[in-house]
């Protein structure tokens, strides 16, 4: 698939680091560094513009070292980015350690992950069709 891309950063298109790679990382397109400070959040431009094929998504996620390392993730994850956007890819990151973090212009702060998905129409319901689980809800199917 073909993804057409504005790219007003400073760096290299997001590239995917593996050959089964998932998700693209994306970097930090900064004039200068930006801390944030234990629970601080701050949105991250990364200078991306990009036009989606209606039926596709593009899903921001955190990047999972600097969340084990540094307590550093996508607040809303995962970020939706839909076919008719057409703004900066931003990253809302969150510091949830107790220390303050740097962020890098050029430092991968998340990833992302181009997905299919499907509008739905409602078809209103006096019953919904019976299972095992039932009403059962959080935790309800036990811990092991």
């Amino acid at each position: 698939m073909q993804i057409k891309v504005i790219n007003n950063s400073k760096h290299d298109l997001p590239q995917y680091q593996t050959e089964l790679s998932a998700g693209l990382d994306l970097r930090a397109n900064l004039d200068e560094p930006v801390t944030l400070l234990p629970l601080e959040r701050k949105l991250i431009g990364t200078g991306l513009f990009i036009e989606l094929p209606a039926g596709y998504e593009a899903q921001i996620r955190p990047r999972s070292g600097l969340a084990f390392k540094h307590g550093l993730t996508v607040l809303n994850t995962p970020g939706t980015i839909d076919a008719d956007y057409r703004g900066e890819i931003k990253v809302l990151l969150v510091n949830l350690s107790n220390e303050p973090f740097t962020v890098a212009n050029g430092e991968r702060v998340a990833q992302m992950v181009v997905a299919k998905h499907e509008q739905i129409k409602w078809q209103l319901s006096e019953l919904l069709s019976e299972t095992e689980r039932g009403t059962g809800g959080y935790g309800s199917t036990g811990k092991k």
